[in-house]
């Protein structure tokens, strides 16, 4: 499996650009994903994974989440690779529509918090009480 970074990508600073123009529909679910608003969970964006840079990764409960706009109803064979490439690394992927964005904000928050809680990583389990093990 290929490594999280990849140099040509990081090269091309093309996840630098892609923060400092983010889509309207990326800013506003930005405001609601970061300092650790859901769930105590750290989000990053444009985080670049493989070959790909994703809209946004929880790297420690391995969720990611796309927002998709007009371009992508051309680019389903190139968006269902991409997922699969991300499951087959262990992440969920969430694709969501820009337009939910604006008129489901909540909703698409509620689907990522409960993913996010899905996959929490579980904790160590007790070490066994004394006499036994």
């Amino acid at each position: 499996m290929q490594g999280q970074t990849n140099k040509k990508i990081l090269a091309t600073k093309l996840q630098r650009r892609l923060r400092k123009t983010p889509t309207d529909a990326e800013s506003k679910l930005w405001q609601r994903l970061r300092h650790r608003q859901l769930d105590g969970c750290k989000f990053r964006r444009q985080h670049p994974f493989g070959d790909f840079i994703v809209d946004f990764a929880c790297l420690e409960r391995k969720v990611v989440v796309e927002l998709d706009g007009s371009q992508h109803v051309n680019t389903t064979a190139y968006d269902e690779a991409r997922s699969r490439f991300l499951e087959h690394a262990g992440f969920v992927v969430l694709r969501f529509w820009n337009n939910e964005i604006f008129e489901n904000l909540e909703d698409v928050l509620e689907l990522v918090l409960r993913t996010v809680s899905d996959r929490e990583t579980p904790s160590p389990p007790n070490p066994p009480l004394e006499g036994e093990g």
